[in-house]
């Protein structure tokens, strides 16, 4: 039998507020007859009287989803009690908006506050870049909660211009002007041969979040004929 001495170092950390990191994982959302919007699929247990809704977006961004491929599917918590969040076991980092602006990488949100709003938009320069260069923008005042793939690095964009893979920027503050544009020696130095390669600038004052990961891979495979 296990004793109670050794399952003291997995004690829930208290709240703190709305979002409390229980460890580098794990995101525990605090309820309390409001509600959250989080990513879909990412609850992993939860506690109290929860209820839990498919959170479409609006029209307008519905329809925005289905011209690009884009977006992100996100539920709705509402109710009173503890909810855990994660994904994939990716670091989890909460950021604050006071009414402010940013820009989230789809795959990296987790979960934002009722205050924030969000909506789809496209990257400065990306024509019909193969379905991948629509963003979220948030914005209003809330916690964020947004994953990274490792432990993420904070840049200056306001000193340097600044290029980073689409997929290894994880979100970026809301007055850094972007642009997409392909980059063959880029592609080069990320051993990719094949297919177009894209990278994302940033321009301007501000900072963006980068992950040491260039996001989901698809393992090889064959089709059958």
């Amino acid at each position: 039998m296990v004793s109670e001495t050794n399952l003291n170092q997995f004690e829930e950390v208290a709240p703190t507020g709305t979002f409390t990191l229980q460890n580098s994982s794990l995101l525990k959302v605090r309820l309390d007859g409001d509600s959250v919007q989080a990513k879909l699929g990412s609850m992993v247990a939860y506690q109290g009287g929860v209820r839990f809704d498919h959170k479409g977006g609006g029209l307008g961004r519905f329809f925005k989803k289905a011209l690009t491929g884009e977006g992100v599917d996100l539920m709705v918590a509402t109710g009173t009690g503890d909810v855990f969040l994660a994904h994939n076991a990716r670091k989890i980092m909460i950021l604050n908006l006071q009414n402010e602006k940013m820009t989230v990488n789809g795959d990296n949100i987790l979960a934002f506050e009722e205050g924030v709003d969000w909506d789809i938009q496209p990257l400065l320069g990306a024509g019909r870049l193969a379905g991948g260069a629509f963003s979220v923008v948030l914005q209003g005042t809330g916690q964020v909660a947004v994953t990274a793939q490792g432990d993420p690095v904070l840049l200056d964009t306001g000193t340097t211009p600044t290029s980073a893979d689409p997929d290894s920027a994880v979100a970026w503050s809301g007055g850094v002007r972007t642009r997409v544009r392909s980059d063959v020696s880029f592609k080069t130095m990320l051993g990719r041969d094949s297919g177009e390669t894209f990278q994302i600038s940033f321009e301007g004052p501000g900072w963006v979040l980068i992950q040491p990961s260039e996001g989901p891979t698809v393992p090889p495979h064959t089709h059958a004929r």
